[in-house]
């Protein structure tokens, strides 16, 4: 009789155990692979890969206008060619514009908080004292790579 009792003791407290061990919903889910991060060189190298593509692109853009007799190409010399079109030359290459002073947001004042300002991005508390109005401000919520900049009111 203690033997069954005692059996039954232990059935029952494995079983209360059991049953408190906290059940892992992600389990049966794969674990994303995160990409490994790029160090600034490999970084550098894949800015300069797209500047150079997106030269070669507006080149082969100017190349059918010229063939098309649209518009002459631009910085290059043309000569007169059997088939009468005119091959264009390599020109330098386009610069991007400056950021214009409105291409920014604004971020918004906090109320009865001088110097702190909500990110016009994801509405955090930013510390912004002894930075004048109007300057350009990076978001420290966001990384560097993302690049979130708003002005200062």
């Amino acid at each position: 009789m203690k033997l069954r009792f005692s059996t039954g003791i232990a059935a029952l407290v494995c079983v209360l155990l059991a049953s408190c061990y906290p059940y892992d919903e992600n389990s049966g889910r794969k674990k994303p692979v995160k990409k490994p991060e790029m160090t600034a060189a490999e970084q550098a190298k894949a800015k300069e890969e797209e500047a150079k593509k997106k030269a070669e692109e507006e080149l082969k853009k100017k190349k059918e206008q010229a063939q098309a007799g649209t518009t002459p190409p631009e910085g290059g010399t043309t000569t007169d060619t059997p088939g009468g079109t005119t091959p264009p030359t390599e020109g330098p290459k386009p610069t991007t514009p400056e950021p214009k002073r409105n291409d920014y947001a604004f971020a918004n004042k906090v109320p009865g908080k001088e110097g702190f300002v909500f990110s016009p991005y994801n509405n955090k508390v930013v510390d912004v004292r002894d930075i004048p109005s109007g300057t350009l401000v990076q978001d420290p919520t966001y990384p560097a790579s993302e690049k979130k900049y708003f002005r200062v009111p």
